[in-house]
């Protein structure tokens, strides 16, 4: 069996960093209230596609959530005007770890600031999601 590599990319320079912290029970009842216009406006199909198959997608969603707060906050602009709630894409990597896919204007905005990598991790239980993000440059 092949194991995929442990070896971790090089650091860079630290361009951002943010942080954010969700109530899971929050994304569940903006879920039951507001159903696929919230899911369709704040997450992309690929996320969708992921956390809607899991037992407790509002887990995964909450955490997806955190970590677009998180991104949009090492870029230091909010969600809004330069980076949309779907700027932000989570996707796992061949280890299951999370990576960020960003959309055109979330690429523009990164080379704005100078950076050209984020990382990112994720973190929930049953009551609360978490993400980090850091913006890099080689």
């Amino acid at each position: 069996m092949n194991e995929p590599s442990l070896k971790l990319p090089l650091g860079g320079f630290l361009i951002g960093l943010g942080t954010d912290l969700v109530e899971v029970a929050r994304i569940r009842g903006v879920m039951d209230r507001q159903g696929d216009r919230f899911i369709k406006k704040v997450f992309t199909e690929e996320e969708q596609a992921y956390c809607l198959r899991m037992n407790h997608p509002h887990k995964h969603l909450a955490a997806r959530f955190a970590a677009k707060e998180a991104v949009s906050k090492a870029f230091t602009t909010g969600i809004g005007r330069r980076l949309g709630w779907t700027s932000v894409s989570v996707y796992h990597g061949e280890r299951g770890e999370p990576h960020v896919r960003l959309d055109v204007r979330g690429e523009a905005l990164l080379k704005d600031v100078g950076a050209n990598r984020i990382w990112i991790s994720l973190s929930h239980t049953e009551s609360l999601a978490q993400a980090v993000a850091v913006l890099l440059r080689d």
